[in-house]
This record gives C-alpha cells, structure tokens and sequence, in this order.
C-alpha cells in the first residue's frame, strides 16, 4: 500500500512553510501554520521557538532553526498534563485552554520555561521548567502562583523576574521557586491610545535597556491590534512606550505578538503572528531597524517585507509537518493527540509499518474521542492522505480522517453490524463557558455511501488563499483512483471561543458500543 503513494514526497514538500523559490528566500508568512504566541531566543548558532499547543498532547513544542527558514521539531516541553481529569477528556475537556504563551530563556548553562495553563484553580498554577537542553528532558522545578502570558527574564547579575498582564512584574527569588514578598507592581499604566487589553509580554536587554514587547488591542474606530514597546534604563524607574509595528499584511488588517531575536553578527529580527483564519495563527519574519534606541519592526516603511534572505545559506530542509509511514518505534515528534492519550490504546510494535488505534472507552462523538492524532496544516494549500485497514473494527466504531476543530469536515467509516459506511459530514461542537464540557454536537451527513472494501484511502484537500479556508473531501479503494465525496466547499473556521487553534488533520477511531476493535494507519501522506 505504500508504494502507491510513494511518488510524491514523503517528507512534506518544504515549500509549503517557507515557499522556497529559485533564490531560496523566505517567503512571509515565514511559517504559514498555526504557530501562536512565539518566543524565540538564540544558544551560540541555533535558533530555538516555543509556541502555544492548549489542548494537544505532548505540549510546549520546541522548535529549532539555524537559519530561520527551515524549522524542525526538536522535542517538547512536557508528554502530558495531569493538573485534571478534563485533560483526559473526562469531566469536561481543555480544549482552547491548556498551555499558553509560554517564554523561553537559555541562562546559566540551562533551558528555562514558564508556563500558566489557562484553567482556575491549582490548574492554572504557573509551571517553570529547565533542560540541559532544548530537545530535553525538561523537568518541573518550581509552581508558582498564575501569571497571565508571561515572560521570565533574567537580569545581567542572574536576578529573575516575572513580567505578565498588562504592565505587571515581580521578581522571583534566586532559586525560581517563590514570588519575592512585595516585589510585584505595574511598571506602566495604559495611556489615553491604549482602551484596549496590552497582553503577551517578552522582554529583553540591549545594550543597557530593558525593552518590552506587548501586543496592543487599540479597540478604537479604525483601529486595531498593533505592538507596542516600553523602555527603561531602570526597572525601577519610568518607563516610555513607542509603536513599533503597525500594518496590515497579505489582505489581512494587522499582526502583532512575538519577540526580537539577535544573531552572533549583532543583527536583529522580529517574529510576530498574524491570525489567518482557517489554517490558525501564523508567523511572519522581519528585519529589526533600531531608531533612536528603538526596535522597529518592518522595512522602512513600517511593512512586513514579502520576502527574506536565510540568516544563513545552504541549511538542510527541514519542516514542522511531516508525512510518515509509521516505520519507526516511536511516533515522530510532528504529531499531537487531541488531550492526553491513552497509552495502552495505540501501537507501533503490534503491527510493524502500521500505526494501531484500539478504541478503549465508549464515547458518543469524536470530540470526546480520546487517541484522535493531530498535525497542522498549512498553507496556500495541502492536502493530507491516510490509508487505513478497518478489517478489525467493530460494529459502532468510527474511524476516518478529519479537518478538525470547533467545526470540522469529518470522513468517517462506520461498522454497522456487518455492514461498512462512508459518511461525510459536517460535524460542529458547543462547550461549556466554564468547564468546556461537550454540551452538543451537530452532525450533518452531506453524503454518505456503502463501502466493499476493508482498505481505504481518505483523503482532505485545503486551500488557505486569503479569502477561501475550503476544504474538499475524496477518498479511494485502490490508491490511484479518487473520487469526491461529500462537500467540495467546506469553510474552514477559526473560533477562539472554542478551539482558539488552527484545523487539523485528525487520525480517530472511537467505539460508540464496545471497546477493543482497532483501524491499522499504513501512512499519512501530505503534499501540495
């Protein structure tokens, strides 16, 4: 079965995230895929990313680059959260919450991160994390108490802090594990121009300035979210603010949140997000032009640049989103669970070449499907490919490949007695305000179709063009042949009410009457 779609590219064709032309530039969205609420520092050559999973499973994904073109995931922060039943998908689910925004930093010969989950209660704990390196394993070494999209910094004599929320900081103690006693206070206060939330603060140091990144939701007619930047010689003194980065880009109205990085040659550059709908919150390069002491973001007319040179040249190609035949003993790090998964209920080993979902618990819909695999997608377009051997599901169970969020286009096979069935349908979840319990799921079956085969290609195809986010669903009995199903037209949407993420292609299997029927995943395949 691999052999059929061995033509094309097993490795993602690595144009897709950062558009490699004739000249090998980078091409903005420097990573058109959801990558949310960076940080980004720089340990000798290396560049290293940290970016927002909430839900997904492991979480904290680091990501590394040496010319910031070609990025690779290189290890998480954490396999999976425990802090909740909810994590599980019991007793309400995380999803839109979880990790959040977490900062990154490289001081003392160690990798520190830190982290608030956005839960109540314990859950919502700040966690600070170390490494002796990116790729781990990263342990925790501290709980402190919540600190809203934080950074941690450490000052040239190794003093660190907690800047977090609109204006706040603290300093913590030497050894990171307490809030020092009356350190915490607003070191700005919001000017007439800023009615709006200031959130995902970074904060660095350049030649004896501290510097503070925040993006601004201006909320004013006209206005609309832009990044903002205090400076100060003296944490203690006053500080003064400059707009740093306001534009539209790409037929989108703004972007805004992310940091400045350094390289060994003293040269700077800005990593800032942009929402794109459908396909989520992407990532945008730019060169840093210091004016007046000043980080401005953009060329010199204040844009972000269409294209980029590499920091450096000649660097391997490397991607955030992979194909993958299921060969190795582990699960390559381009993949996510949707919550914790159920370690018992998936395999590698059981049938070499092949991934295994055995379905463990009885469960009404997929979205509280535990051991449902996730990759992003991304951008122009791609289209993602599984074929599955269903020869061992049972009747109830569900299986199938997803464009999956709060809405999703959902192609499932269902065992129906002895019966198999192709269904494609649009499927869209409502949660709970506090505990995001499923409350309801809509499921509208477009097309639906007798299925005499035991081995099935499905395929989603996805067009991020500014202005479409649609996706077309196909599928295939022998590999070569495909036919459509179900809807050509389906928009793809961001909610940050629910999911807050991107749509992701999906790998489940669940069981709606009994548990122990499993689907056998030979690849997943995805290209242009």
């Amino acid at each position: 079965m691999k052999r059929l779609l061995r033509r094309t590219a097993l490795s993602f064709v690595i144009c897709h995230l950062s558009f490699i032309g004739a000249a090998a530039q980078i091409v903005n969205p420097m990573l058109w895929a959801d990558v949310p609420d960076p940080d980004v520092i720089r340990v000798d050559d290396t560049f290293y990313l940290v970016s927002t999973t909430m839900h997904l499973m492991p979480g904290g994904p680091i990501m590394a680059s040496k010319d910031l073109k070609n990025w690779e995931t290189v290890g998480y922060l954490f396999d999976r959260l425990t802090d909740s039943p909810k994590y599980d998908l019991q007793e309400g689910t995380v999803y839109g919450r979880g990790q959040w925004a977490t900062s990154l930093k490289y001081h003392d010969g160690r990798f520190w991160a830190l982290f608030a989950p956005n839960e109540g209660g314990p859950m919502g704990q700040t966690y600070i994390m170390t490494a002796p390196r990116a790729e781990g394993p990263w342990t925790i070494h501290s709980r402190l108490r919540h600190f809203h999209d934080a950074t941690l910094f450490f000052d040239d004599d190794g003093t660190p802090y907690v800047f977090f929320g609109t204006g706040e900081m603290c300093q913590l103690s030497r050894d990171l594990r307490s809030v020092v006693e009356g350190s915490q206070r607003h070191y700005f206060y919001r000017e007439d121009d800023e009615r709006g939330l200031l959130e995902g603060t970074r904060v660095i140091k350049h030649q004896g300035v501290y510097y503070a990144l925040l993006i601004s939701h201006v909320y004013a007619p006209g206005r609309h979210r832009r990044e903002v930047c205090y400076r100060t010689t003296d944490l203690n003194g006053t500080w003064e603010k400059a707009v740093i980065l306001e534009t539209d880009f790409g037929g989108f109205s703004y972007l805004a949140q992310g940091t400045i990085v350094d390289t060994k040659e003293g040269d700077w550059y800005g990593i800032m997000f942009q929402d794109r709908g459908g396909v989520g919150r992407v990532l945008t390069l730019s060169p840093v032009r210091w004016i007046d002491g000043w980080p401005m973001l953009g060329d010199e007319e204040g844009h972000i640049p269409a294209t980029m040179r590499p920091y450096r040249s000649n660097q391997p190609e490397t991607a955030i989103v992979r194909a993958d035949e299921f060969s190795s003993s582990e699960l390559g790090l381009h993949w996510q669970w949707n919550h914790n998964p159920i370690n018992s209920a998936w395999s590698l080993s059981a049938r070499p070449g092949f991934l295994r979902l055995t379905t463990a618990r009885v469960v009404p819909n997929l979205y509280l499907a535990p051991n449902t695999l996730t990759q992003r997608m991304v951008g122009p377009t791609c289209t993602g490919t599984v074929c599955l051997d269903v020869s061992h599901i049972k009747d109830g169970d569900c299986c199938g490949l997803a464009a999956f969020n709060g809405d999703s286009g959902v192609l499932t096979i269902k065992k129906q007695g002895r019966k198999l069935l192709l269904e494609m349908s649009e499927q869209s979840v409502s949660l709970a305000d506090d505990t995001k319990a499923v409350t309801a799921v809509r499921d509208s079956v477009v097309e639906r179709l007798p299925l005499n085969s035991t081995t099935i290609w499905l395929r989603v195809s996805c067009d991020f063009t500014p202005g479409r986010d649609l996706a077309a669903f196909s599928y295939s009995t022998d590999g070569q042949t495909w036919m459509p199903i179900g809807s050509q037209q389906y928009r793809m949407v961001f909610d940050y009410r629910r999911f807050f993420m991107g749509t992701k292609f999906a790998i489940f299997n669940y069981a709606t009457k009994r548990t122990g029927g499993y689907v056998d995943v030979d690849l997943f395949e995805i290209n242009d």
